[in-house]
């Protein structure tokens, strides 16, 4: 395999396994585990393979073509940083199946949970793989979707739900902000591309647009990195299962934003900005989150916070705008994310074993389970920074560098003491975990007796355990070649000399480590009891700031605006809000001519009266006039002036040269006129003797305005097509598509090339819009039930059934049946015949008019006639409809048309035609697009078909309703004679 090709298959296979784990029963937990380690594994051996083609500052690249023209590709950029957390994201994603695979119950719908992981994994590799700007931010917000669901997974559990929802609202408005400050990053240097942006980080820096882009950028990521103030959502997400914490929090989600500060830290980092907005939040956090975590009695509510707090170290050191920082920070990465999954995995078990996370009830643990026991403490040894651990190391070089920046101002001054204070809390709530858990007395009252899991659940802890002492004992052998080739990608040619050496000598950076330790020892035996004690189970001095009151409050007071601007320019019922849209129109018409001047009725180039054309219209503006009196009462007569409006359109665009638009807006109108008038047949009836409401003037007054509103709206619109008709066109976009239609399109129908070929995006998402109608309108027909004044059969029905009561031989209907048998007949016959319009239609589509569209149109029509020649049962059991099918082969046919594309590395929807040579037919043209109009014919069809199913099963639920009726009257007769 190509260097490309095992790239895109790290990043496909997860998705690819995310649907296949979904697809699976929901007991399938074996299975299921099964898949997902396999996906992860492969995934991660392909990175792997990768390895040698990145040494000395070496990228793999591959990239695919999707915009172009906006300088927008799908773009995979593998080089050493993003190596680095790849191996982390499916390195300790396998860690983590293999574990969840003992953890969750065994009525836990496992499957789901897998698919979503993988889901999340793919999300995860596309942000560190991404090679473009906005493609990073897709997969960004991706990741905060999935997130929602994993965190939310025990969804019957409020606690999940909050915190689902709470971490959904804080990280996706972060993610809005990263999308414009990645705009912005674009806007100033004129591309996406991830190597273009990081080759111009002077250009960025000078650019006036660099504060509000670098506010932004920042507000993305702090805000998924859990920096202060957006950290609150961090300790709510604990709700989820702790396998999901133990990944969200040690090597993924919130590990997004550090990735993304470290990898534009060349072209938005040293500047003053930079060093007070990240330097500030990275250390606020590094605090708090450090304090907090000492007064927790949850073992999960101590990790939240404890995360929290290394991350904002790390925010710290990447705000020093000191490249050895950098090389710290990333270092601290890899460290944390080893022993704090290993830290979530061990409280995990014993949550599982002993059935409760409360220190205050664990204590003496050690002797059931001194393997579990021995893990934990060793890595709550390294998240503490002891020596011969890998914490110590990247402990070390944070205090080095908080030592090397120590300048004459006072925050300068007080950035060693901070970080020494923050170490000391450290080593306290270390202590408190290891203490307060696994020795003292024996425990009692526990949930469950506790003991050792089984040996595959211990088996991910033991590994990252061991990678923490290898790291710490012999780090340039373990981190020190992925390190280097991490820092090599990110600073290039200026690579600082930095060392992993164990041992320093007596310096100032070892003094401090010393003195934190020292310290947090201290802290724990003068005030561990009163910790253990204390009844709030949350920081003293912190205890009234809550931040899940502070989001609720932010989100009711939002709540409550959106409800005043509801009340102020909403409205239930539907003529207030045209009025106001309406009338917003107006106003932005007027201010546009009056800013432009802007004469509509001036005097231009008049064309020859034509008396013929002017009758026509004038029946259309009647049909439309008529159409408005008699909607109220008079469904039936409006829908038919209705169509009329339609009918004189289509003839207007025939007598206008526009045949393909001729022909769509005839089949159209036939399709939605009869579909009308069979949903109308079932709304209640409209009765002029119903009251008239007693605030007469005002409903004059407000039908007075409405038809001003109108008047003007018409008026307008008139203005502006006579002032566009009048005037000589000018030099636009129309003549480039007439003259390239053929040559880049092989089409000759300029219509139907735009809609497939030029501007088939745009159809793409309007036939993805047309399906969803489709299936909306099926589920609300689902759910409807007829008025009961609209179940009374019509009167001519009626008199026909008096007529075959009264003679002998006849029964009810038969007069009916006749009376419609030629119809019958004769729609009957027509159905072959207008398939073979709709393929003619279809197939002539690229060169004269028609197309997918108006083919799939007219064999809707062929499916209605014989509906309604032959009802809803006759036709369905002899023509196997499945609209659902229908709508998804043809949204698959569209966008495997365009998908194609991507095999000849050509943008997404990229048409090809060529003239195949055909036994007896000889030359054929034939074109790719060809197949998405398949697709569109296919969707119409398929969505025309499901609303006509819906409205003709409501004569079957009638039906139904009637002849229950009918059995239960005989029953009644029955008992009566007996």
């Amino acid at each position: 395999m190509s260097s490309n090709a095992f790239l895109a298959a790290a990043a496909i296979l997860p998705f690819a396994g995310s649907v296949l784990t979904g697809a699976l029963p929901s007991h399938a937990r074996t299975a299921a585990a099964v898949l997902a380690g396999f996906v992860t594994l492969a995934s991660l051996g392909c990175i792997l393979a990768l390895t040698p083609q990145l040494a000395e500052g070496g990228t793999v690249v591959h990239a695919v073509e999707w915009l172009p023209s906006l300088g927008v590709n799908l773009v995979l950029r593998l080089d050493g940083l993003a190596w680095l957390f790849a191996v982390l994201v499916l390195a300790i994603g396998a860690l983590v199946v293999l574990y969840a695979r003992y953890y969750m119950a065994a009525a836990d719908p496992v499957p789901r949970l897998f698919s979503y992981f993988l889901a999340f994994v793919g999300a995860m590799l596309g942000i560190v793989l991404s090679g473009n700007l906005i493609q990073l931010v897709l997969f960004w917000e991706l990741t905060s979707i999935v997130s929602f669901l994993l965190i939310g997974y025990w969804y019957d559990n409020a606690a999940a739900r909050d915190g689902a929802r709470m971490s959904l609202t804080i990280t996706a408005a972060g993610g809005l902000c990263l999308l414009v400050g990645t705009v912005l990053i674009g806007r100033i240097v004129g591309s996406y591309d991830l190597a273009t942006v990081l080759a111009l980080g002077d250009t960025i820096r000078n650019s006036p647009l660099y504060l509000p882009a670098l506010v932004l950028v920042l507000a993305g990521a702090l805000t998924k990195s859990a920096q202060f103030p957006f950290h609150i959502w961090l300790p709510r997400a604990m709700a989820a299962p702790t396998p999901i914490s133990a990944y969200l929090h040690s090597a993924t989600m919130v590990k997004a934003g550090i990735f993304l500060m470290i990898r534009l830290w060349p072209v938005l980092a040293g500047t003053d900005a930079w060093y007070w907005i990240a330097g500030s939040a990275g250390m606020a956090t590094l605090l708090i989150g450090s304090w907090s975590a000492i007064f927790q009695h949850d073992l999960k509510g101590l990790l939240a916070y404890s995360t929290i707090s290394h991350l904002g170290l790390i925010t710290l050191l990447l705000g020093l705008n000191s490249p050895f920082a950098v090389v710290a920070a990333i270092f601290h990465t890899v460290n944390h994310a080893t022993f704090k999954a290993s830290l979530f995995m061990a409280v995990g078990i014993i949550d599982h074993e002993t059935g409760t996370r409360d220190m205050r009830r664990l204590s003496g643990l050690w002797r059931a389970m001194p393997y579990t026991g021995t893990l934990a403490m060793v890595a709550a040894a390294a998240m503490a920074g002891v020596p011969l651990l890998n914490g110590f190391l990247s402990k070390e070089m944070f205090l080095s560098e908080a030592v090397d920046n120590m300048g004459d101002h006072p925050i300068h001054i007080a950035l060693p003491v901070l970080a020494t204070l923050a170490s000391a809390f450290t080593m306290l709530y270390s202590l408190r975990f290891i203490r307060q858990t696994f020795f003292g007395p024996p425990p009692h009252d526990l949930p469950k007796t506790p003991h050792e899991p089984v040996r595959w659940m211990r088996i991910p802890i033991e590994m990252l355990v061991l990678a923490c002492i290898a790291i710490g004992l012999v780090p340039n052998l373990t981190i020190g070649p992925a390190l280097e080739r991490a820092v090599s990608a990110v600073f290039g040619a200026e690579t600082p000399t930095y060392s992993l050496a164990i041992w320093h000598g007596f310096n100032a950076p070892l003094t401090l480590s010393m003195i934190a330790l020292v310290g947090g020892v201290l802290l724990y035996v003068l005030f561990g009891k009163r910790i253990n004690t204390n009844p709030r189970g949350g920081p003293w001095l912190m205890d009234r700031l809550d931040g899940g009151w502070v989001f609720e409050r932010v989100m009711t007071g939002l709540t409550k605006g959106a409800r005043l601007l509801e009340r102020a320019f909403g409205a239930e019922r539907l003529q207030p809000q045209l009025r106001i849209l309406f009338l917003a129109a107006l106003l932005a018409a007027l201010a546009t001519g009056v800013a432009r001047g802007l004469d509509l009725f001036a005097l231009g180039r008049l064309t020859p009266f034509d008396p013929a054309f002017a009758l026509m219209w004038l029946v259309g503006g009647a049909c439309a006039i008529g159409a408005a009196e008699r909607a109220k009462y008079h469904r039936l007569s409006a829908t038919i002036f209705v169509g009329g409006a339609g009918l004189v359109s289509s003839l207007t665009f025939l007598w206008l040269s526009a045949p393909d638009l001729a022909v769509t807006q005839i089949l159209v109108e036939i399709v939605t006129t009869v579909m009308l008038l069979l949903g109308l047949r079932w709304l209640p009836k409209r009765d002029r003797a119903i009251p008239a409401p007693a605030a007469e003037k005002a409903r004059a007054r407000r039908r007075l305005v409405d038809l001003c509103i109108a008047s003007f709206a018409g008026l307008g619109l008139a203005g502006l097509a006579y002032a566009v008709m009048t005037r000589p066109a000018g030099d636009g976009i129309a003549r480039w598509f007439i003259e390239e239609a053929y040559p880049q399109a092989g089409g000759r129908n300029v219509v139907n090339v735009l809609l497939v070929d030029f501007r088939a995006f745009d159809t793409l998402g309007e036939i993805s819009v047309l399906g969803i109608v489709g299936l909306t309108v099926f589920a609300l027909l689902r759910r409807f039930r007829p008025a009961p004044d609209s179940l009374e059969r019509p009167k001519q029905q009626h008199h026909h059934d008096a007529y075959d009561r009264a003679r002998e031989g006849r029964k009810p209907g038969d007069t009916t049946a006749d009376a419609l048998m030629v119809p019958r007949v004769v729609m009957t016959w027509l159905f072959p015949f207008i398939v073979l319009l709709s393929l003619h239609l279809f197939l002539r589509g690229h060169d004269l008019p028609g197309g997918g569209f108006a083919a799939g149109i007219a064999l809707t029509i062929a499916f209605i006639l014989q509906y309604m020649a032959c009802g809803a049962r006759w036709v369905e059991e002899r023509l196997r409809i499945q609209p659902i099918s229908w709508i998804g082969l043809g949204l698959l046919s569209a966008v495997g048309a365009g998908a194609a594309s991507w095999a000849f590395r050509r943008p997404f929807l990229t048409a090809y035609f060529a003239y195949w040579e055909l036994p007896l037919l000889g030359k054929v043209p034939a074109a790719s697009a060809l197949v998405f109009d398949l697709g569109i014919m296919v969707l119409v069809v398929g969505a025309s078909a499901l609303m006509l199913v819906a409205l003709a099963h409501q004569s079957l639920r009638r039906t139904r309703s009637a002849e229950a009726e009918a059995e239960l009257d005989a029953e009644q007769a029955g008992e009566e004679t007996a």
